[in-house]
């Protein structure tokens, strides 16, 4: 199964508390956090990982 990425926003104006990131396995190895956006606020510097 591919994996997912759990994410959450911590901007303090963005409505949006955590969304799923699920891709194919052609997304290569080294794709993290850091080369997402916010689908709400637009923000990236806000999104962190959630560890489950």
């Amino acid at each position: 199964m591919p994996p997912t990425l759990e994410v959450e926003c911590t901007a303090e104006d963005c409505d949006i508390d955590m969304f799923e990131l699920h891709y194919t396995y052609d997304m290569p190895d080294d794709v993290g956090v850091a080369d997402f956006s916010c689908p709400y606020c637009g923000g990236t510097d806000c999104l962190e990982e959630i560890e489950v």
